[in-house]
């Protein structure tokens, strides 16, 4: 089987993932990044492509005629036409659940990083302010416990779960919304009701026609002025505009951000010099114990495939 793999610089940026689980499948071409003019031309007479963010249209599914496998670097698909791949008889599959801790220890990096304003007492620090002051311990900056706080989980799938767990184990008071329902000890509510009760808003929701741009002035009005918001699901649940003028004037207490609307980050993005905004670029999914599991993973998904019975198939 020949592989073409579009994007590996995605996955490997540091170079620290071996390529050997991929070579042991079949003749394999890695390219670093791929153009979308270059995008038929690099996959060529391969039988099996891989990628993360590339997209897979139609019309370069009809100028890859022995294309008959497309693997996923990732949990969305939505860079695939997997409608019609299938009618094209080709096999689409994700990689599902391989960043389920990585992404929920960030959200609590940014939970911490808010209560605890250990960056701000550093600089503190740094700046000799410790040093001047009479007392054993200097705490100008506001700190806050997590127990007795209320988290609110706006999507309830793998990721959501375990950020709720990681809040029921601070002693959180636990909120769950979702689409769909789910079978949890935790509290289930409506958006409106998570998002006016919350101290801490997290969103683990697909990027859908419904879920564009939920984040938005409306809902943002509803919150609590000393609430934060996280969103390390899709840029596009957020209204960006709404989310700056919301931090900038004081509507909410900050926000914390690991995706946006544009990847890599566009220069004049309105959140870039929000007030109490941390951004951090795209980063929750990439410790290395993810991303070589997340290799694994896709390597599994083309095993399975060659078996003739698929996992994590999409269409």
């Amino acid at each position: 089987m020949k592989i073409a793999v579009l994007d590996w610089y995605t996955v490997n940026i540091s170079g620290d993932i071996s390529t050997d689980m991929l070579r042991e499948l079949g003749e394999v071409r890695i390219i670093p990044l791929t153009k979308p003019e270059d995008t038929a031309a690099n996959i060529g007479d391969a039988d099996i492509v891989l990628c993360n963010k590339v997209l897979i249209t139609r019309e370069v599914i009809d100028s890859c005629p022995n294309l008959k496998y497309i693997g996923l670097f990732a949990t969305g698909y939505n860079n695939v036409d997997v409608a019609y791949a299938a009618e094209k008889g080709i096999t689409v599959c994700n990689a599902g659940q391989y960043s389920t801790n990585a992404v929920a220890q960030q959200v609590f990096a940014y939970i911490l990083d808010h209560f605890s304003r250990v960056r701000d007492y550093d600089t503190a620090v740094k700046n000799g302010e410790w040093e001047r002051f009479p007392s054993f311990s200097y705490f100008p900056i506001p700190t806050g416990e997590l127990a007795g706080k209320t988290l609110s989980v706006v999507g309830f799938g793998s990721i959501g779960q375990r950020v709720a767990q990681l809040g029921d184990a601070f002693g959180m008071n636990i909120i769950a919304s979702s689409r769909t329902k789910r079978d949890t000890p935790y509290r289930w509510a409506d958006l409106d009701s998570a998002v006016r009760e919350a101290d801490v808003l997290t969103f683990h929701c697909p990027l859908t026609e419904q879920t564009k741009e939920l984040i938005n002035a409306e809902l943002l009005g509803k919150m609590k002025k000393n609430a934060i918001i996280i969103n390390t699901s899709r840029g596009g649940v957020v209204n960006e505009p709404d989310l700056a003028a919301a931090l900038n004037c004081g509507t909410i207490a900050g926000a914390y951000l690991d995706v946006l609307v544009n990847e890599p980050m566009s220069p004049d993005t309105p959140l870039k010099y929000a007030k109490n905004c941390v951004i951090t670029p795209h980063t929750a999914w990439a410790a290395f114990e993810t991303r070589s599991r997340l290799v694994s993973i896709v390597c599994s998904n083309i095993r399975a495939w060659m078996n003739g019975s698929p996992t994590n198939k999409v269409n």
